[in-house]
């Protein structure tokens, strides 16, 4: 979008302070969005025709759609009524904003271009540079994430509404669950996320996990669900120490004092990964997935991880 050499009537009505957001006037500041530019520059169309929205000023209305949970109805209303929300995105007060079919078409150019993994890791290495990233350790664990969608019937003559979702029985409680699965990798102490996965909700807690091992930390935390033997010894030949919580072994002994005390130390540092899961639920709204299929809602946990950790990221730098 072209600069303007002269505020427009509009805007020279309006006071400087008028729609400030102190959040968003931060991340204006802090991001360099220029980076997350050139990832986007594939998603510029070539040839004539209607000139498109910019493709950073698009991934930001994607950004405040995560922070403040807009449906892209409620997100083209936002847009052409809250002035911090104009002003995040460069609009002017009389610039077009985009509609919810323009939203929606976006991100579905997103998706199909694979650009949300790497725009999330864009912003990781920002926040490596920043020295925001502390590497004292990674912590590892799996939340099961519901759907709007039901199964099919259970004598199979039906198909599932969504092909990817799977069932499968709740850890430690009755009943079964239907949907998927996030796997995160959380830098220890400073909370934010590292690794991503999703996979339908029967994919075993362990299948994923050595892909959220970034490689750089010092120790990798988990629950029982991750051990295993050759688990152990990959980290340590790769340097990273394994605090992984003992299990005791069908037919074999019961845990020593010293593992059960080995344990209660893991559970107390990895209890943090549970509170960056509850945040993506609870204030991020990622408690169900929004799409069908694992490609549309693998790019939302991403592009709600990318929300979360730009937040996360003001906190540790005040």
């Amino acid at each position: 979008m072209a600069e303007r050499d002269q505020l427009s009537l509009a805007e020279a009505l309006v006071s400087e302070k008028v729609g400030r957001n102190a959040m968003l006037d931060r991340l204006s500041q802090d991001v360099k969005w220029y980076r997350f530019e050139k990832l986007l520059a594939r998603l510029r169309p070539e040839g004539a025709g209607r000139p498109p929205f910019d493709p950073l000023l698009m991934l930001k209305a994607l950004l405040l759609q995560q922070w403040y949970r807009l449906s892209d109805a409620e997100l083209e209303e936002a847009l052409n009524d809250r002035v911090s929300f104009r002003r995040f995105l460069g609009l002017s007060l009389e610039d077009a904003a985009p509609d919810h079919t323009t939203l929606c078409r976006f991100r579905n150019r997103l998706v199909a271009a694979e650009l949300a993994d790497k725009l999330f890791a864009e912003f990781e290495r920002q926040l490596d540079q920043r020295g925001l990233l502390l590497k004292r350790g990674t912590m590892i664990d799996a939340s099961l994430i519901a759907t709007p969608y039901r199964p099919g019937s259970a004598d199979g003559e039906r198909l599932a509404v969504d092909p990817d979702a799977a069932l499968t029985a709740r850890k430690g409680r009755r009943g079964t669950h239907y949907g998927y699965k996030a796997h995160a990798g959380v830098d220890q102490t400073s909370r934010l996320i590292r690794s991503l996965e999703l996979t339908p909700a029967n994919v075993n807690d362990t299948v994923p996990a050595d892909q959220l091992v970034s490689g750089d930390e010092c120790a990798v935390y988990a629950d029982k669900a991750y051990a295993k033997r050759a688990r152990r010894a990959w980290l340590k030949s790769l340097g990273i120490k394994p605090r992984i919580m003992h299990k005791s072994w069908g037919g074999g002994p019961p845990l020593r004092p010293s593992q059960k005390r080995h344990n209660a130390l893991i559970s107390r540092i990895r209890a943090e990964v549970e509170g960056v899961f509850a945040t993506l639920k609870r204030w991020l709204g990622f408690a169900r997935v929004r799409y069908r299929g694992l490609a549309k809602n693998t790019a939302h946990l991403n592009m709600v991880a990318l929300a979360y950790n730009m937040t996360r990221s003001l906190k540790l730098a005040a």
